[in-house]
């Protein structure tokens, strides 16, 4: 298909797949802090709370470059 190995089509589809639902999840979070009136203080926790597993999510990914595990 154009060229490209299933592979190198899974791993685009699951890098940017992946990052633009952690997008949506974020913009989901403002949403519900916005529509809740939650104000600064629960909008903080809400996205410390919410967000903390997109983070973890990101930070694997990172360590993963990084140690060459890809």
């Amino acid at each position: 298909m154009g060229g490209y190995t299933e592979a190198e089509i899974a791993q685009f589809g699951l890098t940017f797949g992946v990052s633009a639902f952690m997008l949506y999840m974020v913009f989901i979070i403002a949403q519900l802090a916005r529509e809740s009136k939650a104000g600064k203080f629960g909008t903080f926790v809400l996205f410390l709370a919410l967000g903390f597993g997109l983070l973890g999510f990101a930070i694997k990914g990172v360590i993963k470059w990084i140690l060459g595990g890809e």
